[in-house]
């Protein structure tokens, strides 16, 4: 089924009923006359089905209504970071040749400096504002040429946190089966109210504005995250359905008011590990009726879903209902069928069968080559599958970290020394070492009224307490911030790149005083 249709049967559905939330509500009705204007306002600029749209944009309702303009129009809509710097900017617009780009007063001085780039072809730049100006004489009948299942709908960007960004094509078909999965497989419900605080231009925001408009419900638009607004919206809105990051989680239960988050009913999380102990604070403070793991990517929406994360904190879970998971051995060029024994770790792979799944990557058969091979999507991930059949993430291919001849991976060293009292973020990775050619390296940001030199001191010392000698750490620093996308992905290649301001450092601590500090730590 194509989005346009999708759209067309909810708006038929519930005309009457609150489309979207916040300080400017709308109802279907409402929306779907505003979607209409924006689009033939983009058909009026030259825009053609097929086309692309980028959308430098920070979030909120005005991205939204162009993401599903384009939708009705059969373009491509093409969302771009506000976060990205001018060389990558420039790289995507390059890469993706739209033919128009929307900015706004936030990010237009960047898409100015990145259109400049030579390998751009000229192309239209408007400002957000003048589109919408232009849409409002617009007809709010239908675009006379919808999509079809197998067009293209929306074109995202891969984060980049190991390289330049990659374009992911996904087809109307794969948009809506990946929003029908999102639903069942989170509990979704007809008229949930959710936070569409999570950016359009990444895979978990664009599934949360699909998932609300397939069920009918109220999406509440955040542009940018911040805690409070967030408790603010959640409790006003009376939202009962959260798909956030971990980081964003941390953040509501430290920054706002937990009673705020009550009414919350259904809680989900992708994009990166959940610390068990931060599972267990949101079980206590929302006692939510589904708490749900997705586990999946860019490329293909859903590998597996941990459905109950109360029970089973950190757990993946087992293959999505659209999915087909096996673990095979890590090895580059491994086939997809040479699966690991009972126990043993593997790289998750999925098949490309999965009407989640894209095609192939933009203009990229070399990474196409790459990451699918005999119908099987190699992922990057590595997993341990536990005796009921649940899959276990243990961390990246990429991340692995080879210390003294012996493979190393940072997430259960990261799961560990989250738990220190002194320290409020972490992230573990593998700098270059004469001795051991990867040193073990934690870089922790001391929590609340905690020196640097504390937090570095406690946190070795937690270290050799809670963990076998391979996995201590042999460097602790401290940081202001983990380096994170916009998305709440760890940057490592930052820290790797030595791309940091290190605030204390136990290189520079006597052994004798970190000694002494392990004494006396809990």
């Amino acid at each position: 089924m194509d989005l346009a249709t999708v759209w067309a049967w909810t708006v038929e559905r519930y005309p009457t009923r609150r489309a979207v939330g916040g300080p400017h509500p709308m109802t279907f009705a409402e929306w779907d006359a505003r979607t209409a204007r924006l689009a033939h306002a983009l058909l009026g600029l030259g825009v053609r089905r097929g086309d692309r749209v980028a959308l430098v944009l920070t979030g909120g309702e005005p991205a939204a209504s162009l993401h599903l303009a384009a939708q009705r129009l059969g373009a491509v809509a093409t969302p771009l970071s506000p976060r990205f710097g001018v060389p990558e900017l420039a790289h995507c617009l390059a890469d993706a040749a739209p033919a128009l780009v929307i900015s706004e007063p936030a990010t237009a001085e960047n898409t100015d400096a990145a259109l400049r780039d030579e390998r751009i072809r000229p192309v239209a730049h408007l400002d957000l504002d003048d589109v919408g100006r232009r849409a409002r004489d617009q007809p709010d009948t239908p675009p006379s040429d919808p999509p079809g299942p197998d067009d293209v709908s929306v074109m995202l960007y891969t984060s980049g946190t190991t390289g330049r960004p990659k374009g992911v094509p996904r087809t109307h078909r794969a948009e809506h089966a990946a929003a029908v999965a999102h639903l069942v497989q989170t509990g979704g419900r007809t008229g949930d109210v959710a936070l569409g605080v999570m950016p359009l231009f990444h895979t978990m925001g664009v599934r949360t504005l699909l998932a609300s408009i397939v069920v009918g419900g109220t999406w509440v638009p955040q542009a940018r995250f911040d805690a409070a607004e967030a408790a603010e919206l959640i409790a006003r809105e009376r939202v009962t359905s959260l798909y956030l990051v971990p980081t964003m989680y941390w953040s509501l239960l430290r920054d706002a008011d937990p009673a705020g988050l009550a009414g919350v009913r259904r809680l989900a999380y992708a994009g990166a590990p959940m610390a068990p102990a931060l599972a267990k604070q949101l079980v206590e403070a929302v006692a939510p009726e589904a708490f749900v793991n997705h586990f999946g990517s860019t490329e293909i929406y859903t590998f597996t879903i941990g459905p109950d994360v109360a029970a089973k904190p950190g757990c993946a879970g087992r293959a999505g209902m659209f999915s087909r998971v096996r673990l095979v051995d890590p090895s580059p060029g491994a086939s997809p069928d040479a699966e690991v024994a009972p126990g043993d770790q593997g790289q998750v792979v999925v098949s490309m069968a999965s009407p989640e799944a894209f095609r192939g990557y933009w203009l990229r058969p070399d990474a196409t080559a790459k990451a699918v091979r005999d119908g099987w999507y190699f992922t990057g991930d590595l997993a341990v599958a536990d005796d009921e059949g649940d899959l276990w993430v243990s961390g990246r291919v990429d991340d692995m970290i080879n210390t003294g001849g012996e493979n190393v991976y940072p997430d259960e060293i990261e799961a560990a020394l989250v738990c220190c009292p002194e320290v409020a973020d972490v992230v573990v990775v593998g700098l270059p070492d004469e001795r051991w050619g990867q040193a073990v390296t934690a870089f922790v940001v001391p929590g609340p009224d905690v020196t640097p030199e504390e937090a570095v001191a406690a946190a070795d010392a937690w270290a050799r307490r809670v963990l076998p000698s391979l996995r201590r750490p042999k460097r602790v620093i401290a940081l202001d911030a983990v380096p994170r996308s916009a998305v709440g992905k760890t940057l490592r290649r930052v820290l790797v790149g030595g791309d940091y301001t290190a605030l204390a450092d136990t290189a520079a601590v006597p052994r004798e005083r970190a000694l002494r500090s392990d004494r006396g730590s809990p």
